[in-house]
């Protein structure tokens, strides 16, 4: 089992790299702490016990553009020095950028520590990859940080309106596929100096503005799942759904349409497909515990009490929802949350679960994790 070690395990690429390691059997993650560029001795041990190192760590912005420069040539310095100290050589591969070549100090500092790197490989002879990325998106980017589709998920989801400084086109990469690839290269022990790494969509910022206001009107405001023209706008979506205040948002009740018949209730306005089923539970059992990295998924209660309880893969934060059939409810399971229902009433719990693609055992995209 080869063991993988990541800088930058607490960025945006470095959180969903890891995560996707812990739960992937052909690699054993190798702690990083940040403190050990720092720390000689961490440092050390660090390279030592790693056959893969992925290094993520890197400034992207700061007012003074010479401390970026510095900063990030300093981490790739520090790095280096470990693996000459200890003699260790394995593969290193690099997160560099598309601003390698734009005039600016944080482009310089990856052109620059990407080909220190690159020579250390060559006098150590071990294998180097040095990936030039264009801009990545996905859920629990930093606004004003990581993307414009950080940056306005973020906005959209507290009622502020956007607005648009530049509208140039943007090449985009889902933060999914950019892991997969890494995790590719790994495997196969690909190395390069220099690889560029293809975006998977180029889109002007304008036309992101508007998808994610159609998402806003459609799905916040009316729950209804909007239909996707492509992967990239699926993506999109997963995307914005993390970034609302689950507190505040759920559970949303239904409309109850009553009359001498009884009640009349709808539970979900598509305009995809996907697969609908339904649970009892006795009072007192749990189901679920598990979480996905791309399906959509809804919960609605309507017979019974129920717990529902979400946490983020990677942090200890619950949110603890309760529904009641009384007043049928639901709750959506954002990607990269596990979840679970519980039945906490004295009766039968009847569920209602929607989620967007048929279960294929090949490719079940559920991972088990207890919230």
């Amino acid at each position: 089992m080869l063991r993988i070690g990541v800088t930058g395990q607490n960025g945006f690429v470095g959180y969903h790299l890891t995560q996707t390691i812990k739960y992937c059997t052909d690699f054993e993650l190798v702690n990083f702490e940040k403190c050990y560029f720092t720390d000689e001795v961490g440092l050390d041990t660090f390279v030592s016990n790693c056959d893969i190192i992925v290094h993520l760590a890197a400034m992207n912005r700061h007012a003074d553009a010479q401390v970026i420069f510095d900063t990030n040539i300093a981490l790739v310095q520090k790095l280096i020095d470990a693996l000459n100290r200890t003699n260790a050589k394995p593969h290193v591969l690099m997160s560099s950028s598309i601003q390698e070549e734009r005039d600016n100090m944080y482009g310089k500092s990856k052109k620059e520590g990407r080909k220190l790197l690159e020579m250390w490989a060559k006098e150590a002879g071990s294998k180097f990859t040095g990936l030039l990325i264009p801009n990545v998106f996905g859920p629990f980017g930093l606004p004003n940080y990581n993307s414009v589709v950080a940056t306005f998920c973020h906005q959209i989801s507290r009622g502020i309106h956007p607005k648009i400084d530049i509208d140039g086109d943007i090449k985009l990469i889902y933060v999914g596929d950019l892991v997969g690839e890494i995790i590719r290269l790994v495997k196969e022990r690909y190395s390069a100096s220099k690889l560029t790494i293809a975006h998977t969509q180029e889109i002007k910022v304008s036309e992101i503005l508007n998808i994610l206001q159609g998402f806003e009107s459609q799905y916040h405001q009316n729950a209804e799942i909007p239909s996707f023209g492509s992967k990239f706008e699926l993506d999109l979506f997963n995307t914005f759904r993390t970034y609302f205040e689950f507190r505040s948002l759920y559970p949303k009740k239904f409309k109850k349409n009553t009359d001498p018949r009884g009640v009349f209730v709808e539970l979900i306005k598509l305009n995809i497909g996907g697969q609908v089923s339904f649970s009892t539970t006795v009072p007192g059992i749990t189901r679920g515990n598990h979480f996905h990295t791309r399906k959509i998924e809804r919960f609605a209660v309507i017979k019974g009490k129920a717990l529902i309880q979400l946490r983020r893969i990677g942090t200890e934060e619950v949110y603890n929802f309760e529904l009641d059939g009384e007043e049928p409810s639901f709750v959506d399971m954002p990607i990269w949350f596990t979840h679970n229902i519980k039945n906490i009433g004295q009766e039968e719990l009847i569920t209602i679960f929607w989620i967007n693609e048929f279960y294929n055992p090949e490719d079940p995209d559920t991972y088990f994790e207890e919230v």
